[in-house]
């Protein structure tokens, strides 16, 4: 598929209205961060927010997205159950759906995950450094062996979540702690693609490398042409039939 991809991107934009050094890492808020970077890379981009009607996620929004990315952390209870099980459908039909940072403990995620995709974490800007495990795979084109992000919230393994179809990419904190932070799933005719870093509060999403997978992650996480899906009752078989 082209770079003309249909993106909306999700984010709650609540820190970003509530503390001063989230402002300044993202004045305009983390979505319009994302959307930059994107837009850069081809993408036709459009954003929603929490506090929009139904979350902006509207079913004729859904309808006109490719790929859908997922940014929260203050406020995953305050999203609509109604607007989860949309999302889930569009995923199950075929939508993209590209998770980031602590959207690990979305509604949407855990529904799709059927786990706690519980983690532990501390918060006191380590050295990250992400590591490629799969070469080769085209969430990481452009990226070498590894790169670095040099403050970052820590995430630590044990992760509850569901051995992933494809891990891309593992993290090794300057604490000691590593993390399985490119995660590939299917659930349905969709993709997702789990991405760790993007802590509020620190510069992550201007960094090149990390702007590059998330740009190479919504191209992976596209919908694809396929046969449509047939199930229930067949009464004719394909071949004939001889009794003997």
């Amino acid at each position: 598929m082209s770079n003309s991809l249909r993106v909306t991107i999700w984010n709650e934009y609540r820190h970003e209205r509530s503390d001063p050094r989230v402002a300044a890492v993202y004045p305009d808020g983390i979505h319009v961060a994302l959307a930059n970077s994107l837009a850069a890379a081809g993408y036709t981009v459009r954003t929603a927010t929490l506090d929009e009607p139904e979350h902006g996620l509207t079913e004729a929004v859904l309808a006109e997205t490719d790929v859908l990315t997922w940014w929260g952390h203050m406020a995953h209870g305050e999203v609509s159950d109604e607007i989860v099980a949309r999302v889930h459908q569009r995923v199950l039909e075929g939508m993209g759906l590209v998770v980031l940072h602590s959207g690990h403990f979305s509604k949407i995620f855990k529904r799709l995950m059927g786990t706690t995709c519980d983690l532990k974490w501390r918060e006191i800007g380590e050295r990250e450094r992400l590591w490629v495990v799969a070469p080769g795979h085209p969430i990481v084109e452009g990226i070498g062996e590894y790169f670095e992000i040099p403050q970052e919230e820590m995430y630590g393994e044990f992760f509850d979540i569901p051995a992933p179809d494809e891990l891309v990419l593992v993290s090794w904190f300057q604490g000691g702690e590593v993390f399985r932070s490119g995660c590939c799933y299917h659930r349905g005719q969709g993709k997702i693609f789990y991405f760790r870093p993007g802590h509020e509060t620190y510069p992550s999403y201007h960094q090149p490398e990390v702007q590059r997978i998330i740009a190479n992650g919504v191209r992976w996480a596209a919908p694809v042409e396929r046969p449509s899906l047939a199930f229930g009752h067949r009464p004719e078989p394909i071949e004939e039939l001889i009794e003997l």
